[in-house]
């Protein structure tokens, strides 16, 4: 019995090791370099930055983009490429740890996060006011910015954003806890050389990126570094929601457009009015619920022309007179 036992080890072993082996193989021959550049935030520290689209006029802010969990510049390739076909200049990056940046200081908290992506606007030499964009966790990220930096804020689009106030209903803190495990697992799954070989699969890209961007998501995908980074972020979130909550809500004045993925129907109705309750709170508000949707592809190219118009509805109402909320869903 234990004979048998033995060889069944072993030969498992075997089967792992060649698994992971050949996925190294694989992730190897379709890596290539990152694009962008790195930009010194200071103390030795440094982040990579993607911009893209040509340098931007007062009528078009520079548009920086925030990205959610497990997220970093690639994900908002599609987006970049649809927003700089449309004449504007949009800035994505990586976390610290994320992605091709370097670590940063733990713990990696909202208070963190957002003092790194300070320093890295101010060293970028991008013009500002800027317009926000953010996807989902981002949304607390978009929250702690604004507040700390009014003066920089010309807008803000918030793509299938999170909420603070959200982290306080009993079911988005029971779905929270569920996502800190699943982190979690995915972050020793990545680090144990699990993903390796799945690189190639829909699980590699579930967004719908071009090659370079695509290529880049795929690395991070299977990347233990990137995906334990995530995972640390996430277990952060209730103290991020805290953080975020702790700086006013966003200024009446500046223009808000809430892009969602799906319809407002059914359960999704309540979660969805927490999402829009931002833009129905400005003077400038704009509300997109996106049918056939979904979280991740709406950052893709299928559907990156929603947040192109919504960003050109932010830039459009700024210092305009108030008006009522717009509603595009079922236009």
């Amino acid at each position: 019995m234990l004979k048998h036992a033995g060889r069944a080890l072993a030969a498992f072993t075997l089967l792992f090791v060649s698994f992971v082996a050949t996925g190294g193989v694989m992730a190897a021959a379709g890596h290539k370099a990152p694009r962008g550049t790195f930009v010194d935030i200071g103390e030795g520290r440094s982040l990579r930055l993607v911009c893209e689209g040509e340098a931007s006029h007062a009528d078009r802010p520079t548009v920086w983009l925030e990205a959610g969990a497990f997220g970093f510049a690639a994900d908002w390739g599609a987006t970049q490429d649809a927003l700089a076909a449309a004449g504007w200049r949009a800035c994505a990056y990586d976390r610290a740890g994320m992605g091709y940046s370097p670590k940063g200081p733990a713990p990696r908290d909202g208070l963190a996060i957002v003092s790194d992506f300070e320093k890295l606007v101010a060293a970028s030499g991008e013009k500002g006011p800027y317009i926000l964009v953010g996807h989902s966790m981002a949304g607390l990220r978009l929250r702690e910015y604004a507040g700390r930096n009014p003066s920089q804020v010309a807008g803000l689009v918030l793509v299938d954003a999170a909420t603070p106030e959200a982290a306080k209903i009993r079911r988005a803190q029971g779905f929270i806890k569920s996502f800190v495990f699943i982190s979690r697992a995915a972050a020793l799954g990545a680090s144990t050389g699990l993903y390796k070989p799945l690189v190639y699969t829909r699980l590699g890209d579930k967004i719908g990126l071009p090659p370079d961007a695509k290529a880049e998501k795929r690395w991070g995908f299977a990347n233990g570094r990137h995906n334990r980074t995530s995972a640390a972020e996430v277990t952060l979130w209730a103290e991020a929601s805290d953080q975020a909550a702790a700086e006013p809500p966003f200024r009446p004045e500046w223009p808000v457009a809430v892009v969602t993925a799906g319809a407002r129907v059914g359960e999704r109705a309540q979660w969805k009015d927490m999402q829009a309750a931002p833009a129905r709170a400005s003077q400038h508000g704009y509300v997109d619920h996106v049918a056939g949707a979904t979280h991740t592809r709406l950052l893709g190219g299928e559907f990156a022309d929603h947040i192109v118009r919504a960003v050109e509805f932010v830039a459009k109402a700024r210092g305009q007179a108030p008006q009522a909320l717009v509603d595009v869903t079922a236009l």
